[in-house]
């Protein structure tokens, strides 16, 4: 198995963790193969270079960290400008057969090269380097049938879009996705990469191709010659059985068919990547919605779509308005995938035609997909627009403004709507007014699978860690505000958890966005107690329709979630948070969990909960529960207290019984499920999943 962990968002509390857990445990290196990825801590705002010297200077401690600790323990350390961690794990590490886990949730990008990667916490990322077992509920299956050939505007980026829309941000959930038929092998290899990382947009467990000829054609460009013929040795192993995709229904819990030749461009969104529309409906849906269709930003990039294929498609559109002096209504941004990728489209001139029309070249990283864009005029917060191509469109997600509508479509079409300005505009029917007055319709768009003259590249920004890194000192500053060292969380005292209280009743969606925002705060992602000042600030409370914003029981008060749970924790309050469906859906960042154990919350009850946040949940030593009755959502008071009756006698498939105690006296009684093994119950007793590794391994 590899492993890796994506560095801007989890690695730094990973690898404080992983230390904290190497240290007591006595291992000098990592058990598997690992790798970590500097990627989200660069803010895209001026170019490249100036935006990547900016990000060096101001997380320098960061980087030194991580570097330093990657050279110690054996891990590989991809250093800040080398590219987003999925476009450099596809290009140099995913393989056919293979098994992978990664500290995001967009891992599952490999399974577009055959592997099955899934994202995990970062708890279970350090079992695996531990050289520990990984557990996983045993999932579905569902198979998604295509058919036929894209043409014209339609892309990859379709297929998934349209999945959204057919299975919902939760209709994958606990299952793995294969894709498989004559239009699965009529893809690229890049172009199942993007199809499988949106996987995580479904909340499927990972997604996967069987290996074929595309995955060949990749794994010899990307100087991997020596895999594809060991692939190609067993390739029969390496996809379905004929009978199963002859007679899918009889082995897939579910199956979808799409039809690639007749499948519509899609845009979706806003404030959600399963809202599917065709582009030909999105005018009027528009219209219908009150949003604004004035596009103020087109922004291609993110691990879902910025492959050689994906800008080489997208320039055959810029370069249209370039040579028919068609100005842009909108600006314009690009983020190259890797260090390989953008050297290679430089010396194709694919960046030069971007630049002709005005274009940003950001610097190979996540940049505004993760909320590190500094965006002139978000902090106004006014209504706008923006389209881009990559997987997430959470309300503040790209710009913290909560009124940015984002829509996420392929990068050819991103370009084509940033072009016209216009979210209604369809260029299969539509034309644009170029300067001379003349009306021009764009042709669909074109490039290359691969680069005609393979890919090239200087420095990768790979660096290879020490053979013995014993003599390597790691240090963290006491005064730091970004980094932290960990301490243990307090073990269960064997009692029942009474007289708790609401700190949050969640309203609809909430994400890890919504529980650990990104942007500004992914400064503080090594420093638990600084991160956890964000702790729920993006969740809607249920009770005044506000975000950050509850009532303090212990006083009457309103204050901020962060402040309210601090005075709880300071008064040795219990509390507990309450939720609606799909709790913790998004991203795998285990600081949703962390977050709110490090201030006190003792559980986390739920109408349902998204695969990942649940087990980080767990491995926190936290209670994640479900409502056996969804409707007694409704029973829960913004004045309530709690007492847990039965939690000293907590036992696998044994439900919890909770009283919830209202101010006027009455009382309801609530049914809480949950999916804990008995492992997972040590894990809860010790305090978390690493207390009890901690206590194992000194016997």
């Amino acid at each position: 198995m590899l492993i890796f962990p994506q560095i801007e968002l989890h690695a730094r509390m990973l690898l404080l963790r992983w230390h904290f857990c190497s240290f007591q445990a006595g291992k000098p290196k990592v058990a598997v193969p690992t790798t970590v990825h500097c990627d989200h801590l660069i803010q895209a705002k001026v170019s490249a270079d100036e935006d990547l010297q900016n990000a060096i200077n101001i997380s320098n401690e960061v980087f030194n960290f991580l570097d330093s600790v990657s050279n110690k323990y054996g891990i590989g350390f991809w250093k800040p400008g080398a590219g987003i961690i999925h476009q450099v794990v596809l290009e140099n590490y995913a393989f056919p057969g293979g098994m992978m886990i990664g500290t995001d949730s967009h891992t599952v990008n490999a399974g577009g090269l055959g592997m099955l990667a899934v994202g995990v916490g970062g708890a279970d990322a350090v079992d695996v380097m531990a050289g520990m077992a990984w557990e996983l509920k045993f999932p579905k299956l569902i198979g998604v049938k295509l058919t036929g050939q894209l043409s014209g505007w339609t892309s990859a980026k379709d297929v998934i879009l349209k999945v959204a829309g057919v299975l919902t941000v939760k209709g994958g959930t606990g299952a793995i996705v294969e894709y498989f038929g004559e239009g699965a092998k009529n893809l690229s290899c890049t172009g199942k990469g993007t199809i499988c990382n949106m996987g995580a947009e479904i909340g499927a467990t990972t997604s996967t191709f069987g290996y074929d000829e595309s995955m060949e054609r990749y794994l010899r460009v990307t100087g991997r010659a020596e895999v594809a013929d060991l692939a190609n040795e067993i390739k029969g192993h390496l996809t379905g059985d004929d009978e199963v995709y002859a007679n899918p229904e009889q082995y897939f819990d579910q199956v979808i068919e799409i039809d690639l030749s007749t499948l519509a461009p899609h845009v979706n969104g806003p404030f959600t990547p399963d809202l599917a529309t065709p582009i030909s409906e999105m005018r009027a849906k528009a219209e219908a919605n009150d949003w604004p269709t004035k596009v103020e930003w087109g922004l291609i990039g993110s691990c879902t779509n910025s492959s050689y294929e994906d800008m080489s498609r997208a320039a055959s559109i810029v370069e249209q308005a370039v040579v028919h002096g068609i100005k842009p209504k909108a600006e314009f941004g690009i983020n190259p995938g890797s260090e390989q990728v953008r050297f290679t489209i430089e010396r194709d001139g694919i960046i030069d035609t971007f630049e002709k029309m005005g274009t940003k070249v950001f610097t190979n990283a996540c940049g505004p997909c993760i909320g590190q864009w500094a965006r002139d005029g978000s902090d106004k917060q006014e209504k706008n627009t923006i389209v881009h191509s990559f997987n997430r469109n959470f309300a503040k997600r790209a710009d913290g403004n909560p009124n940015t509508y984002a829509f996420v479509a392929s990068p050819e079409m991103v370009a084509a709507i940033a072009i016209s300005g216009d979210l209604g505009f369809n260029p299969i029917t539509d034309t644009l007014t170029s300067e001379a007055g003349e009306q021009v319709k764009l042709a669909p768009p074109k490039g290359d699978e691969l680069p005609d003259k393979g890919f090239d590249v200087e420095d990768p920004g790979y660096q290879e860690p020490a053979a013995d890194g014993s003599g390597i000192r790691i240090s963290v500053a006491d005064d730091s505000k970004r980094l932290q060292l960990l301490s243990a969380f307090a073990p269960w005292d064997g009692r029942n958890i009474t007289g708790a209280k609401l700190l949050i009743k969640a309203q609809g969606k909430c994400t890890t966005d919504h529980i650990s925002m990104a942007g500004p705060w992914l400064r503080f992602r090594g420093h638990l107690d600084n991160i956890s000042n964000n702790t729920l600030i993006g969740a809607v409370n249920a009770f005044n329709g506000e975000t950050d914003k509850v009532k303090n029981q212990l006083d009457g008060s309103y204050g901020t979630v962060p402040d309210t749970q601090r005075a709880y924790k300071a008064a040795g309050v219990p509390t507990i948070v309450v939720g609606d469906q799909n709790y913790g859906e998004g991203s795998s960042r285990e600081h949703a969990a962390m977050q709110p154990r490090h201030l006190g919350v003792r559980a986390v009850l739920v109408k349902s909960f998204a695969r990942i946040h649940e087990t980080n949940l767990k491995k926190q030593g936290m209670l994640g529960l479900t409502f056996a009755n969804g409707s007694d959502y409704d029973k829960i008071k913004e004045s309530d207290t709690f007492d847990f009756i039965d939690l000293k006698d907590f036992a696998p498939s044994k439900p919890l019984a909770i009283v919830a105690k209202h101010t006027d006296g009455s009382k309801d009684t609530i049914l809480a499920n949950h999916t804990y093994n008995a492992g997972q119950i040590e894990w809860f007793k010790a305090g978390s999943a690493l207390n009890l590794i901690k206590k194992q391994n000194n016997g």
